[in-house]
This record gives C-alpha cells, sequence and structure tokens, in this order.
C-alpha cells in the first residue's frame, strides 16, 4: 500500500537513500546515478506535492535520492514513509549556515550530532533531555569518502532550529561558544527517527552562508554557480559511501 505522502510501495526505495530538501537537487543528484535519469536505468519513483524521489544505482550499487522539503516536521513525514518502506541508511544532504571560526562558504561539513531546538524533536521527546547523534560507522564511511576524493571536511556539532531569519543580537555567538558549528534545519529529527528505529543516519552540509557579529546570512550568502559546485562535491561523497 502506498504512504500517505511518498506514493511509492516497497522496493521502490533502495537501502541507502539521500536526503536533499530541494526537489530540484534530487533531480540533479539522479542525473549522477548510472545512466542518469533518461537511460532506463534510473526510475522516478514519487512526484507528489512536488517532493521527488528517484531510485537507480551508482557503481552498480542500489541507491535512492528523495526530497524531504524544509525543516524538521517535513523531513519527519517523508523519513517516518521511508522507514516503513524498507530504507536502512539515511544520508542527509543539504546546507547550512556556518557559524565556527574559519569557516567559508562552500566548505563541507559533517555532523556528528545535532542540538535538538526545533520543535518536532523536542514533540517526539515529550520535552525530555536527549542527544540526537549520527551513526558513527556511517559518518566514518563518509568522513574517508570525503578523504578519499580530496575533499576538505569539518566535523562536529550542529544546531538544527525552526528559524531562518533569527534577529537575536547573540544568536551566532551563543551558539558557536558552545562549539557548534553551524545551524541547520533537519538532522536532528534524522538522527533521532533513525535511532528509534535502528537504522543507519549521517548528515553532510554544505556551508552556503555565514553567520556572525559582523556578517547576516543575505551578506555572506553563496553564489548560485559555487553553491553548484559545492553541492557536486557533497553529492560526490555521499555517493561514495560503502564503495571503498
Amino acid at each position: 500500500m502506498p504512504q500517505l505522502h511518498l506514493h511509492a510501495e516497497v522496493g521502490d526505495y533502495a537501502p541507502l537513500v539521500l536526503l536533499p530538501g530541494d526537489p530540484n537537487r534530487a533531480r540533479t543528484i539522479a542525473t549522477r546515478f548510472d545512466g542518469g535519469t533518461d537511460g532506463g536505468v534510473t526510475r522516478l519513483v514519487n512526484d507528489n506535492r512536488g517532493m521527488l524521489g528517484y531510485t537507480g544505482t551508482y557503481q552498480g550499487r542500489p541507491v535512492s535520492v528523495q526530497s524531504t522539503g524544509m525543516g524538521t516536521p517535513s523531513l519527519s513525514i517523508v523519513v517516518e514513509e521511508l522507514l516503513r518502506l524498507g530504507a536502512k541508511q539515511l544520508v542527509r544532504v543539504g546546507t547550512c549556515g556556518g557559524i565556527a571560526p574559519g569557516l567559508k562558504t562552500g566548505d563541507l561539513v559533517i555532523a556528528s550530532s545535532a542540538a535538538p531546538t526545533d520543535g518536532a524533536t523536542q514533540t517526539y521527546l515529550h520535552g525530555e533531555a536527549y542527544a540526537p547523534t549520527a551513526d558513527f560507522a556511517l559518518t566514518h564511511s563518509l568522513y574517508h569518502a570525503a578523504e578519499e576524493a580530496g575533499i576538505p571536511t569539518r566535523v562536529g556539532q550542529v544546531a538544527s532550529v525552526d528559524v531562518f531569519y533569527n534577529p537575536d543580537a547573540d544568536y551566532a555567538p551563543r551558539w558557536r561558544d558552545r562549539g557548534v558549528l553551524a545551524f541547520e534545519m533537519e538532522a536532528s529529527a534524522l538522527f533521532y527517527l533513525a535511532a528509534r528505529a535502528g537504522v543507519q543516519a549521517a548528515c553532510l552540509l554544505v556551508v552556503s552562508d555565514l553567520l556572525s557579529e559582523k556578517v547576516s546570512s543575505e551578506e555572506s550568502y553563496v553564489s548560485p554557480d559555487e553553491l553548484a559546485a559545492a553541492v557536486d562535491r557533497m553529492t560526490e561523497v555521499a555517493l561514495r559511501v560503502g564503495l571503498s
């Protein structure tokens, strides 16, 4: 029976699913699969609500990509349904706002854990303390895939937030002083849901903008061409998982 939002059946998705927020990015990632999207190997498995999902292979290994939308409420719906459809490895491939010293736009961040400041994760947890954490083996594989590809990465904690345009003057420094590398909007719920289901989850992020006392997201946001190149590098790392 198809899920309510992902109009797909068991077997439509590979065990490994890449999770971009943007449906256009999902389509672009699918063109990297064996044969691209026009070669008859890769197939569209969901387009309901414009949340594109594709399944194919990469170097012969089954892989899917499914867009999640923005924020933990949307991602949670998609991940809950992917788990019902048999997904076993979930890798978020998205963007983040860098706040750690030394981070630059276009850099790659691997999230080891995510501070759950979002509403969806707090709803799941009923307000109880919890540390949403990436799967070590999958994260380790991503790190070494980046290393083999010659792509520098920063590994550490991110904060999953609900508000993109936060007006608080101490917003970035407060979280920077806690050792957080970047803000993003989905990882905490992904890590929680995967842990609850006993499957693997990890998170790769391109730094799309920088937040500090001196610069805002709007002022620092990376150009479209630079972002596309950085996302391409991130996709290369994600697709290499488990191949070496």
